[in-house]
This record gives C-alpha cells, sequence and structure tokens, in this order.
C-alpha cells in the first residue's frame, strides 16, 4: 500500500479518517473584530445535500442539545481566535449520531447561506462585515445577541427528465410567488 500511495500522491504516509454513521453537516457564523473581540451567531445545518451541493440550509439546527450547541459554539470561537481572525467567517464541522464533532474547514467569508443566520437573529452580516473592514469594533457583544425563530432557505435547481444523469441545468423560471 506505502509504494500506490507513493506512486500516485508521492507520499507515502497513509491518512485513515474515522466513518461517521448518519453524518450532519453543521456550521457555525463567526465575527472577529481587530479589536480581539469573537463571536458565533448561532449555527446552520446544511446536512440535506445533492452532490456535496447543499440544498436545504436550516437555522437553528434542530435536534442539537443546548450543551452540544454550546460546545461547537465555543470551538468555533477557538478556531478563530487561535488564528486572530478579523472578518466574517464560517466555522464547518462533521457531527455524528452521539453528539460528537469534527472541525472539517472554515471558510473565510460570508456564504450564501448567511440570509438564514440574519433571519434568526435581526442582524445584517453584510453591514457587520463593512463596519470591521473599516476597522470598527463588533456592534454587539456575545451576551447581547439571540436566537429567535427559525428559517430555513431552500435551493431550487432545474432538471430535465430528458437527460439519465438528471445533473442540474441552467433554466428559466416562469413562475414564481414570493
Amino acid at each position: 500500500m506505502p509504494a500506490r500511495g507513493l506512486a500516485s500522491f508521492g507520499d507515502a504516509r497513509i491518512l485513515l479518517e474515522k466513518y461517521l454513521e448518519r453524518a450532519r453537516h453543521l456550521e457555525i457564523q463567526v465575527f472577529g473584530d481587530s479589536h480581539g473581540q469573537i463571536i458565533s451567531l448561532f449555527e446552520r445545518d446544511c446536512s440535506a445535500q445533492r452532490r456535496h451541493q447543499k440544498v436545504i440550509e436550516e437555522a437553528p439546527a434542530p435536534h442539537l442539545s443546548d450543551e452540544q450547541r454550546e460546545s461547537m459554539s465555543h470551538a468555533a470561537c477557538d478556531a478563530a481566535r487561535a488564528v486572530a481572525y478579523v472578518g466574517a467567517g464560517t466555522v464547518e464541522f462533521i457531527a455524528d449520531a452521539y453528539g460528537a464533532f469534527y472541525f472539517m474547514e472554515m471558510n473565510t467569508r460570508l456564504q450564501v447561506e448567511h440570509p438564514v443566520t440574519e433571519m434568526i437573529t435581526g442582524l445584517d452580516l453584510v453591514e457587520w462585515q463593512l463596519r470591521i473592514a473599516a476597522g470598527e469594533r463588533l456592534p454587539r457583544g456575545q451576551s447581547e445577541i439571540r436566537c429567535r425563530g427559525h428559517a430555513i432557505e431552500a435551493v431550487s435547481t432545474p432538471k430535465s427528465p430528458k437527460r439519465a444523469s438528471c445533473l442540474p441545468l441552467a433554466g428559466c423560471c416562469y413562475f414564481a410567488r414570493h
């Protein structure tokens, strides 16, 4: 096996990853300012995916205990703090069915799903990002931020039943109701 890794990747080391049954993809919105303040704006569940693309984004994430929610939020803030992060970011985790969670990555930007967080917090995250970029302090501290309500964002992707692959296509929306 080491010879195959060396031939294929130029590295003979082997990386083993834990298999997680019924895994969930959870992400925490974080903000940091140049004054050392780091906060989290709750979590989003983006486990409903097709071909590794998010289809449903839900906040707050259902079926999380307060303890899990708090622990994940602290871990996200710790990750941002470890790199003295400034700006808007999303810390992504994968969680197992037993409540354990594992760091996947940090996206150093607002993601397209950020309006879901705006809906449950009542905050304008784009405004916050601009204020932080201008060197201002975060407009609110962690203790001043509340989660109110529930929000879901769904992606609508046109597909052609004539194509066996059923891959997404570009298409026109002829009718939509707001």
